[in-house]
């Protein structure tokens, strides 16, 4: 039975032992892809994740061309050289890309002009133009007046969107009102560093615009006309990064920037700027180190989640483990419960038996036979009735099916009693007590002689034969009850202190040969909890073993 048992318990630990393991394989394999998959991932955001910063950077620009440009529409062509150079340092003050401004200050007639647009009747060119910027000296503000040119060439410029505005104006449908977007894409040019933008006419102001083009009008009407050149800087775009931990070096590099190749260190991306900046583009570049950080960044929280749910499943693979070992200890246990509980009722049984055969097959009996019969019976009938009741006792007491008596008792004389008591049964067994610190008890008597009579036997069967001593000390300590027995037995192995109190443990020693159902201590230490107190053990082997109970005083 013993092989069977090792043999199921190397089962069992060959079964969870190659779970943990293939767990573990498994569990290395989940960190091994979930790391990969964290690489790919982090490399795709590496990619993807430039437009989230190109948008983050030409915020601003994007500001500028849907916001600031159209508010020229608003001066309906009367800026002056004052409020244009007012409006220009707001410009230059809020959109730092923008590097200087050329303003033309234009009007549109029905009499040629020398310099500018003659188209049949129409008539576009300068009155004035100047410059603005934070470079621009102040004696060079005013590059051209009609008056005065200073040799300055209109430019083209001013030519092209001048151009523009009469291709748009012959063909013009006056039966329709053409949208903003309209407006706005023929009354600008978008080139390489650069903005140029008329202000809108309204329609009414377009609709002569096409008469003019045909013939002399009489009134001969002359319109304001405003035309701005923004030059923009794109290398003064304040780069965002939105992503710091992923974007090692961020920097504004012309379309043909082609730097050595560097792949096996760093990573390089790019993404090409829009509208007037298109020559230009953002240049991303991470060293594998710096992009390693935040793979491990997005790497950590998946590998814990993978470490969480494999100590999960280790742990529930060791429950599993301990519930079978236990299943097993206790099948054990019920085993040699079962198979000593049956030798301790068979011994007695037997002997009852043998006697009253005897007794019936006897012709006769003498005195001393019927003496020697009727204490034998006598004997075994109490060894019966005595494993009955503590089955009994211990089965009500942890099911709390009985009642706590409490009766005040001489502390000396129960001690005399219960000594005297053990020394007829047996009188080898030396005993000694002493009582301290209070004479009477109030307990429950019957639970206490059961506590004690347990403590006795087992100090007594533990004991070699030249040392069956057992010293008894009650004492009034602090307002508890202190009871110790100290023997000077086999004493209990420190592996074994902890288990001496379960049910159906049993210490394998030459002492226990004989057979020991294993619920002498688990009695006491149910009696002990029953009335409200504590028992500890110390033992030393081979030096004798102390059991310590503290119970409540008159409570």
């Amino acid at each position: 039975m013993a092989s069977e048992k090792k043999d199921g318990y190397r089962k069992n630990f060959s079964l969870i032992l190659t779970f943990i393991v293939l767990m573990s394989v498994l569990f290395l394999l989940s960190l091994g892809l979930a790391y990969r998959f964290s690489t790919k991932y982090i490399e795709n955001e590496f990619v993807s994740e430039k437009v989230n910063v190109l948008e983050e950077s030409i915020k601003a620009y994007n500001d500028f061309f849907q916001k600031k440009l159209p508010e020229v529409s608003y001066y309906n062509g009367y800026l002056d050289s004052a409020t244009a150079a007012s409006f220009v340092d707001t410009v230059l003050l809020e959109y730092p890309f923008v590097s200087k401004v050329v303003f033309y200050d234009s009007e549109v007639s029905n009499a040629p002009v020398s310099d500018g647009l003659n188209i049949g009747r129409f008539s576009f060119g300068p009155k004035n133009i100047y410059q603005f910027g934070s470079l621009v000296p102040l004696d060079s503000v005013q590059l051209f007046s009609r008056n005065n040119t200073r040799n300055f060439i209109v430019g083209d410029d001013f030519n092209t969107l001048g151009l523009k505005l009469v291709s748009y104006i012959e063909g013009l449908d006056t039966t329709r009102v053409p949208g903003q977007d309209e407006l706005f894409s023929n009354f600008s040019i978008v080139r390489s560093n650069k903005i140029t933008y008329l202000n809108i006419p309204r329609m009414e102001d377009l609709k002569v615009y096409k008469k003019m083009m045909r013939s002399r009008l009489a009134a001969n009407p002359v319109y304001q006309q405003d035309m701005l050149s923004f030059q923009l800087d794109p290398y003064k775009i304040k780069i965002k990064n939105t992503r710091p931990l992923l974007y090692q070096y961020i920097k504004i590099e012309p379309l043909t920037y082609d730097p050595l190749d560097t792949t096996e260190v760093y990573l390089s991306t790019e993404i090409t700027l829009p509208g007037p900046f298109s020559d230009y583009k953002l240049y991303f570049i991470s060293s594998k180190s710096f992009i390693e950080k935040e793979v491990f960044s997005y790497f950590l929280p998946i590998a814990v989640a993978i470490l969480l749910f494999y100590s999960i499943v280790v742990l529930v693979a060791f429950l599993i483990y301990r519930n079978l070992n236990i299943n097993q200890k206790m099948f054990k246990l019920q085993y040699d419960f079962v198979n000593n509980l049956t030798h301790e009722f068979k011994t007695p049984v037997s002997v009852i038996k043998i006697a009253g055969n005897n007794i019936k097959s006897a012709a006769a009996l003498t005195d001393r036979e019927l003496k020697m019969y009727g204490k034998i019976l006598d004997e075994e009938a109490d060894k019966l009735n005595g494993l009955m009741n503590k089955l009994l006792a211990f089965t009500q007491i942890e099911n709390k099916a009985i009642a706590l008596n409490r009766d005040e008792i001489k502390m000396l004389d129960f001690l005399e009693s219960t000594v005297e008591s053990h020394r007829l049964k047996h009188p080898d067994f030396d005993f000694s007590y002493e009582v301290s610190g209070f004479t009477t008890f109030v307990t429950d008597p019957v639970l206490l002689g059961s506590l004690f009579d347990n403590l006795a036997e087992n100090a007594y069967k533990y004991s070699p034969a030249e040392r069956k001593k057992l010293h008894i000390s009650a004492r009034l300590i602090k307002g508890k009850v202190v009871f110790r027995f100290t023997d000077q037995g086999i004493g209990i192995p420190a592996s074994e202190i902890n288990n001496i109190f379960k049910k159906f443990f049993r210490i394998q020693n030459q002492y226990n040969q004989n057979g020991s159902v294993g619920l002498g201590l688990a009695f006491c230490k149910e009696l002990v909890n029953f009335m409200k107190g504590e028992i500890t053990v110390r033992s030393k082997v081979n030096k004798g073993t102390e059991f310590k109970i503290v119970l409540p005083y008159n409570d």
